[in-house]
């Protein structure tokens, strides 16, 4: 499998992993939320200094208001992140 290919799948993967459990099989709750980012974005929310991240975060991740993400709203976040990680990388080459 080429690389991007494998990074596809991971996102998809990580998502099928947090996604269920609680409410609806095919979308994150916000304590799913708080569980995938804790894990797979450990340096992304910072402890302690904001209380309310998680919150706002779903709040701007849910387009469709159901209090849930789903997985084309995940993907919106996964892009506009990996997106500011890039300018970040590039303004550092220069």
């Amino acid at each position: 499998m080429a690389e991007l290919e494998m990074a596809i799948s991971m996102i998809i993967d990580v998502f099928a992993r947090y996604a269920g459990g609680e409410g609806n099989v095919q979308t994150l709750t916000k304590g799913k939320l708080k569980a995938l980012m804790e894990k797979e974005l450990p340096g992304f929310l910072e402890t302690g200094k904001d209380k309310d991240a998680v919150d706002k975060m779903l709040k701007d991740l849910d387009a469709n208001g159901d209090a849930e993400v789903d997985f084309s709203e995940f993907m919106m976040f996964v892009a506009v992140l990996t997106c500011a990680c890039h300018k970040f990388f590039e303004a550092g080459c220069e």
